[in-house]
């Protein structure tokens, strides 16, 4: 990959090693906030923030049988009783160390380096986060290669359990208010059933009110409203290793919005992903230091595209090898965003 310019940049922030900008063409595709502060303040919508020490849900709050005990999570879903992203004060809430220039795998980047101690948010056993950057030019497309690495380092315990994601909200038609006419593509449509407290019942269906997988359809209004894991190895329960980085890539969805020409393309080696059309999002509205008001945003004002294993894999025991890490081990994944004008 060739060196980037200024109309195709990133910023990351040390909070959550978050992703700031991902411009394109001069336009940035993720929702995001103009100072690093609000991000503490005003960030209930998790914009752009790496997802962890598990991702998505735990069913009940609550981890069962791992270290001989069981290990209560805060509930922090709103009305249903689950954990969310790591908790109450999850990963994307805590300051990183970075961003580090690194040179990784022969390409310019930047890490971000996270130490989650043992007994943070009632997790056991200290781990040790690092998170890779590495973007660049790649046939006139601006592509941003992720990569996630987590360690068991304390000798609190035998294992753990651990998922990292990014939860940025692409919007690719930016000047709009809302994700209206987006074009979304995805390259699977089987998705995880669930159960009314939004956590999988353990079946896997063809979801029911989008075309098959690879056959584009264009989001309205308020429809599709979507906020599920689809899937893209039905068999990782039993086959899916701790450590997908050596795994092909997959195609987990692309968006495009005919208004703009702008088109995001997904990639990665993990077996699922959560794909949310932001019905339930809100971001508030702030002042900048410089007195400049950024108005608040609504519902469908961004789409979450989020690779992962299975949603409550840390909780649930048939699942449970896609996220458990013991010593001596690496817990990995990576994923690419390829993001161009047409």
């Amino acid at each position: 990959m060739s060196a980037i310019d200024p109309d195709s940049a990133f910023t990351f922030f040390a909070q959550g090693a978050l992703i700031q900008e991902f411009k394109v063409a001069g336009q940035n595709i993720v929702q995001s906030f103009p100072e690093a502060r609000f991000y503490k303040t005003h960030n209930d919508a998790y914009l752009g923030e790496t997802i962890g020490r598990t991702t998505n849900r735990v069913k009940g709050a609550k981890l069962e049988n791992l270290n001989g005990q069981s290990y209560q999570l805060a509930a922090n879903d709103g009305a249903n009783p689950n954990s969310l992203h790591g908790g109450a004060r999850g990963w994307g809430k805590q300051d990183f160390e970075g961003p580090k220039p690194v040179n990784r795998n022969g390409r310019e980047g930047v890490q971000f380096r996270y130490v989650s101690k043992d007994g943070e948010e009632n997790y056991p056993g200290t781990v040790e986060c690092l998170v890779w950057y590495t973007a660049g030019l790649e046939n006139d497309k601006v592509v941003l290669e992720v990569e996630y690495q987590v360690e068991l380092v304390g000798d609190e315990c035998d294992e753990t359990v651990v998922g990292v994601t990014n939860h940025s909200y692409f919007h690719v038609n930016p000047d709009a208010p809302t994700t209206e006419g987006t074009v979304v593509t995805l390259g699977t449509d089987k998705y995880l059933e669930l159960d009314p407290h939004q956590v999988p019942t353990g079946n896997i269906a063809s979801f029911p009110s989008i075309p098959p997988a690879g056959v584009s359809f264009t989001l309205g209004p308020a429809n599709p409203a979507i906020d599920d894991c689809f899937v893209i190895d039905t068999a990782a329960p039993t086959s899916c290793p701790l450590d997908t980085r050596n795994l092909p890539m997959h195609h987990l969805a692309t968006i495009s919005h005919p208004d703009t020409g702008l088109r995001l393309e997904i990639q990665s080696t993990e077996p699922a992903f959560q794909f949310y059309t932001g019905d339930g999002l809100y971001i508030p509205e702030a002042e900048t230091d410089k007195g400049v008001k950024i108005p608040s945003r609504g519902k469908r004002s961004g789409i979450a595209i989020e690779p992962s294993r299975y949603v409550d894999c840390a909780g649930r025991g048939e699942w449970r090898g896609m996220c458990r890490l013991r010593k001596g081990e690496l817990w990995g994944a990576k994923s690419v965003y390829r993001a161009w004008k047409e």
